[in-house]
């Protein structure tokens, strides 16, 4: 799945494929004592030289608002804005995003 947990019933068990998959990067967070630091940046460039060194040329995510703008920042594009539901009639807005990491 591009975002929830391993346990989901409608995950996709399968791996992926680099020929033809995107990398998934799934979520990390940052303490917010350790915010605007550098950490989410060098977490996201690790996982960017990991998903290039197994032979991937792109990677998507699903940001959540306050981490769009790292991710516009190094270089990834929105899509369009996603409403997810939780519990109680509420939602949760999210944005998939997308960076070639390899020019094609």
């Amino acid at each position: 799945t591009l975002f929830g947990s391993d346990g989901r019933k409608d995950r996709e068990p399968e791996l992926l494929d680099p020929a033809r998959d995107a990398a998934k990067i799934r979520a990390f967070f940052v303490h917010p004592e350790w915010a605007r630091k550098g950490i989410g940046r060098a977490l996201l460039e690790r996982c960017e030289r990991e998903a290039k060194a197994a032979g991937f040329r792109s990677s998507e995510l699903m940001a959540t608002l306050p981490g769009r703008r790292l991710y516009e920042a190094c270089g990834y594009r929105a899509g369009e804005a996603i409403q997810y539901p939780l519990q109680d009639d509420l939602t949760i807005e999210f944005v998939p995003m997308r960076k070639e990491l390899i020019s094609v």
